[in-house]
């Protein structure tokens, strides 16, 4: 079985940092707009520019997202999208010979329902690489967290503006991958007032780690994504991908042929931003 979890993820990140450049980090829905469409998305991510793919896994109480991944979870729900049939596409995924990381986003319930040792045996063998479970504070690091990383799967915790340097520690202690660092306080898909604070934050929480830290929530436009990549390990683009499937919905809400590339043009537009910005300190820019 190939090697997943820590392993995979670490070296995407290495890979990036030794180009001089920041990671593309891509969320989609799991299953958005249908099982078929969601498939094709997911598995055309990578030649788009994706570096690591985030898999959001529909949810009916989705607090932590906004209303464009809300409605891409209704979607996917409505269409009949569950955690198996998740891990299914992940498992074709793999099939098909791709070894881009993939972290499953979403909440802890799901997950419950499924059984914790059966749900981190059948994501390893499945490819999954890490876990975001943003309803798991680090006080439950013994639900999942714990046995994840025992498993061999990575734990990537959120940070937020409001995490100061006495809670920091505590939310580092069992991270693993890399660091998410959430731009914003509120839910997905505002809008960046501040690339300045972000790039100071991201500088802190590296004085309290050596993971990756890649910075989401607010990244739409290539513009932000090459200020965020300035300073970032990573780049988290979510709520304008999602958002790219409902504009390319018919009128019945059915995926049509300009769906897929809705998408990936965004990504591979995104991703030119990203590898356009030469990180200070790489054997890139010092050779400059």
């Amino acid at each position: 079985m190939t090697e997943t979890g820590q392993a995979r993820i670490q070296a995407r990140f290495a890979a990036c940092a030794a180009a001089g450049r920041a990671a593309l980090v891509t969320y989609v829905t799991a299953g958005d707009p249908d099982f078929d469409t969601g498939s094709a998305i997911l598995n055309a991510l990578p030649a788009a520019g994706a570096d690591i793919i985030e898999l959001g896994v529909p949810f009916t109480d989705p607090m932590a997202d906004g209303i464009p991944v809300q409605l891409a979870g209704q979607r996917a729900l409505k269409a009949g999208q569950t955690l198996r049939k998740t891990l299914a596409m992940v498992t074709a995924f793999r099939k098909a010979g791709h070894d881009t990381p993939i972290v499953l986003m979403g909440y802890y319930n799901p997950i419950w329902a499924y059984g914790v040792d059966a749900f981190l045996k059948d994501a390893r063998i499945a490819g999954i690489d890490g876990l975001i479970v943003v309803d798991l504070p680090p006080e439950e690091d013994a639900e999942l967290c714990l046995p994840a990383l025992a498993a061999g799967v990575s734990f990537i915790r959120l940070a937020t503006p409001t995490t100061d340097d006495k809670r920091l520690p505590r939310v580092l202690q069992n991270t693993s991958g890399f660091v998410y660092y959430v731009s914003m306080t509120g839910v997905t898909g505002g809008a960046i007032a501040n690339y300045d604070a972000v790039g100071a934050a991201v500088a802190r929480i590296k004085q309290h780690t050596t993971l990756p830290v890649a910075v989401g929530f607010g990244v739409k436009t290539p513009a932000d994504a090459i200020a965020i990549a300035k300073g970032a390990d990573g780049v988290v683009v979510g709520s304008a991908l999602v958002d790219r499937v409902r504009l390319s919905l018919d009128a019945d809400g059915k995926a049509t042929e300009k769906t897929v590339s809705a998408v990936t043009s965004l990504v591979a537009e995104l991703a030119a931003g990203v590898r356009s910005v030469v990180r200070a300190g790489s054997p890139q820019a010092i050779s400059a």
